[in-house]
């Protein structure tokens, strides 16, 4: 590992977070800028009609550019299962027909298709994973003329495996199926070409791996859902004209450009937009393939060390560049591994069976150098 941009993050040196799966590390630009933000929302009468649409609007641009698509194409939501009600509310699924999601899937991309299934009398089918069988093999196992849906991550969540989006969703559309992804643990640190994935839908949270505040994310909506596709509120925000204040009582049914119908209610947001807008601003500065790259090199330490201490992890060849996720011998804890680590300033995730190690470009090799450390002595 040749560099670290710790300089940009607000991270103590006696800090090791290696945990960005979990929440990303804040960066100092985007304190700066919530801080500015709640300073001008304390002055109430500064804030003009302009405002409630203009710093969304640059933000929206940000994603898109980050994205590689055009700004009509995302839409602003609060969370991952706001942006999958959506996807689950559009979507037709009929009686006998399957939707198809992954083992130990994250519950915002399961239980909005539970729902959506018991009602459609579908049915559920869970690709499994196991040492010989990848999860991209299963998917594809899985998908036949009776699939409606296929709603997958990019990668999973606990380990990172890494699913090849692109042959599913050649599988998928080949079936004639609607292609759904979570992608809240890589959009922001694993490119994907939305031009050969089309998903119809694809949300992410914004505060892991997208650096940015809790509560505000994005979503993906494909240009066939732009004119028809329902949102899940009827807010006076996402109507045509609604930036003239003066003419709200003259209530309209078509919605602003393309998926901003799909933004949900009070998405001016005047303190996480800020926010948000320094964070995916700083991304589009270091680019998609800077990120991927560095963090490849800091993973790469991290799944050699495991190997080192003889931990199990996955091959390099079904994992993304991002996480890795590691199991301990029979008989030792992970919750009391966890525990040292963090008595040591050391943070990482229990996610199932797994120690799950997430670090970001702030990452160093002193921190490195101390999760090695605590690892040989307590594995010792």
């Amino acid at each position: 590992m040749d560099r670290s941009d710790r300089e940009l993050f607000d991270i103590p040196q006696e800090i090791t977070y290696l945990n960005t799966a979990n929440i990303g590390p804040r960066l100092k630009a985007v304190s700066k800028a919530g801080q500015e933000a709640i300073q001008t929302f304390a002055t109430p009468w500064n804030i003009t009609a302009q405002d409630w649409f203009e710093g969304p609007e640059t933000l929206r641009d940000a994603v898109a550019q980050f994205l590689g698509t055009r700004s009509d194409a995302v839409a602003l939501v609060p969370s991952a299962s706001y942006g999958i009600s959506i996807a689950a509310k559009n979507l037709p699924i009929a009686a006998s027909a399957n939707i198809v999601v992954v083992e130990e899937q994250y519950p915002s991309n399961i239980y909005a298709w539970r729902r959506r299934a018991q009602e459609s009398n579908a049915e559920i089918r869970v690709a499994q994973r196991t040492e010989t069988r990848s999860l991209t093999e299963s998917v594809l196992a899985q998908i036949d003329s009776k699939t409606a849906v296929v709603a997958i991550p990019n990668c999973h969540w606990t380990d990172g495996e890494v699913l090849d989006l692109v042959a599913i969703s050649e599988a998928a559309h080949t079936q004639e199926a609607a292609l759904v992804i979570d992608a809240s643990q890589s959009l922001g640190a694993l490119p994907i070409d939305l031009e050969k994935v089309a998903p119809d839908f694809m949300v992410s949270v914004g505060y892991k791996w997208l650096l940015g505040p809790y509560g505000l994310g994005y979503l993906y909506a494909h240009q066939k859902w732009h004119l028809e596709g329902t949102p899940l509120e009827e807010s006076w925000l996402t109507r045509r004209g609604s930036e003239d204040f003066s003419k709200l009582v003259e209530y309209v049914d078509e919605y602003r450009e393309g998926a901003r119908r799909f933004d949900f209610g009070e998405f001016p947001q005047f303190i996480s937009v800020p926010m948000a807008i320094a964070a995916i601003s700083q991304l589009n500065r270091w680019g998609a393939s800077y990120i991927q790259t560095e963090l490849s090199k800091r993973t790469q330490h991290i799944r050699v060390l495991c190997e080192s201490l003889g931990l199990d992890t996955l091959s390099t060849e079904r994992s993304a560049q991002h996480i890795v996720g590691f199991r301990l011998p029979p008989g030792r804890s992970p919750e009391e591994l966890n525990h040292a680590l963090r008595s040591a300033n050391i943070y990482v995730s229990v996610r199932g069976d797994k120690i799950r190690v997430a670090p970001h470009l702030h990452t160093d090799e002193t921190d490195l150098e101390r999760l090695g450390s605590v690892l040989k002595t307590q594995l010792a």
